[in-house]
C-alpha cells in the first residue's frame, strides 16, 4: 500500500480490543448500512481495505454473503489465518491501487485506520472502479487534526477534508463525516 505498511512483527498490536475505542463493530456495520441481527443485506459483497489480522472482518463477514480481505502483505493473511477466517471471508493479496475484481463489482469497502497507506488520486479512482454506483466506502482513519497520542506520526496522516475532497474527485459523493478527537470517520456513496 503506497505510502508504507503495518509491520507485521507488530501485527499482535492489531487484535487489541482497545481499538473499537476508535471505531466499533456497530458504528462500521451501521456506516456500510448493513442492519445488526438482520439479514437483509446478507447478499453484499465487500472488501476490508488493508486488513491486516482480519480484526474488522471477522466483525462485518456474518452480516454480508462476502468479504474480501485485501491486503499486501502474505505475512498478514498468515496471521488472518491463525486468528481464524469465517466461511464467507476470501483472502485477497493485492494492493488498493491494483484490485483483482470486475467493475462494480463490491457493494462496498471499507478501511480502518489505512487510508494513510494509499491514498493516492490512482487508488481513489480503482475504488471508484470495483464498487458499483450507489455502493458506500467507509474511511475512518487517524485524522490530520487530531492529537498524535496514537496512530502514526502526524505528517502521514490526512484531515477529513482532504480525504472528503480526494473521494469527491474520484466520483464519489461525501454523505457524512464525523471529525473525532483523533480520527475521523467518512462514509461516501459511488
Amino acid at each position: 500500500m503506497g505510502f508504507h505498511t503495518f509491520p507485521v512483527e507488530r501485527a499482535d498490536k492489531l487484535e487489541d480490543p482497545s481499538r473499537y475505542r476508535f471505531c466499533s463493530r456497530e458504528e462500521l456495520i451501521e456506516m456500510l448500512g448493513l442492519e445488526a441481527g438482520s439479514n437483509a443485506d446478507a447478499d453484499a459483497v465487500v472488501a476490508d481495505l488493508g486488513s491486516g489480522t482480519g480484526f474488522y472482518s471477522r466483525d462485518v463477514a456474518p452480516f454480508v454473503d462476502a468479504l474480501y480481505a485485501v491486503d499486501i502483505q502474505a505475512e498478514m493473511h498468515e496471521r488472518h489465518r491463525e486468528e481464524g477466517v469465517p466461511e464467507t471471508v476470501e483472502l485477497v493479496t493485492a494492493g488498493v491501487d491494483s484490485l483483482p475484481f470486475d467493475d462494480g463489482e463490491l457493494d462496498g469497502a471499507f478501511s480502518t485506520m489505512t487510508h494513510h497507506e494509499y491514498a493516492t488520486d490512482e487508488t481513489m479512482a480503482e475504488l471508484a472502479r470495483v464498487i458499483r454506483v450507489g455502493g458506500r466506502l467507509v474511511t475512518v482513519d487517524w485524522s490530520a487534526t487530531g492529537t498524535g497520542d496514537d496512530g502514526p506520526s502526524m505528517d502521514e496522516r490526512f484531515g477529513p477534508d482532504d480525504v472528503s475532497s480526494q473521494l469527491e474527485g474520484a466520483g464519489f459523493s461525501v454523505e457524512r463525516v464525523h471529525d473525532r478527537p483523533e480520527t475521523f470517520a467518512i462514509v461516501a456513496k459511488r
